[in-house]
């Protein structure tokens, strides 16, 4: 029986390239997902695809597929295992496994805050969304205006422009 192989030129010669994962940013108040960033070209079987994370020295992840991570600074190292393979009589034949590594520093940047939240209390909004909006009337208040702190918020924002969008008008006092 005559073996078949695969000329050389009609397979590319296999390439497996760990790229750096982008800088992220995270929703306000959560975490991002991070997995790993590889491109594969030609006959090439990934085997597993891992991160290592560390903070400040300290290990936040090992050999994880994917990670939750809150904003901040850290190194990652990205590491894949592989085979590749070339084609005999119509089934594959595997070399053994090789890797790549690639170590780099992440930045994950905090998400901006919404330009709406409830407020923190019956009478008071947070101090970064100061704005006191009532919604039975559709009319919101600046900390500066007479009626202000006899108003019982309940929408704050972070920007005239913010209340504007949302349907309020400013109060004329």
């Amino acid at each position: 029986m005559a073996t078949t192989v695969v000329p050389a030129e009609a397979a590319p010669r296999p390439v497996v390239k760990v790229k750096k994962i982008a800088t992220k940013t995270a929703p306000y108040g959560g975490k991002m997902t991070v997995k790993p960033v590889v491109r594969v070209r030609g006959q090439v079987a990934v085997a597993s695809k891992t991160l290592t994370v560390k903070k400040d020295g300290r290990i936040v992840a090992k050999n994880r597929a994917k990670v939750r991570l809150k904003p901040g600074t850290y190194r990652v190292r990205t590491r894949v295992r592989f085979r590749t393979f070339t084609i005999v009589d119509g089934k594959r034949k595997y070399s053994a496994f090789k890797k790549r590594t690639r170590s780099q520093k992440l930045t994950i940047r905090r998400g901006q805050r919404p330009n709406r939240t409830d407020p923190i209390s019956e009478w008071n909004c947070p101090s970064w969304a100061p704005i006191k909006g009532n919604a039975s009337s559709m009319i919101y208040h600046l900390p500066d205006q007479a009626f202000y702190d006899r108003t019982k918020p309940e929408d704050c924002f972070r920007t005239e422009a913010a209340a504007k969008a949302a349907g309020y008008r400013k109060s004329k006092v």
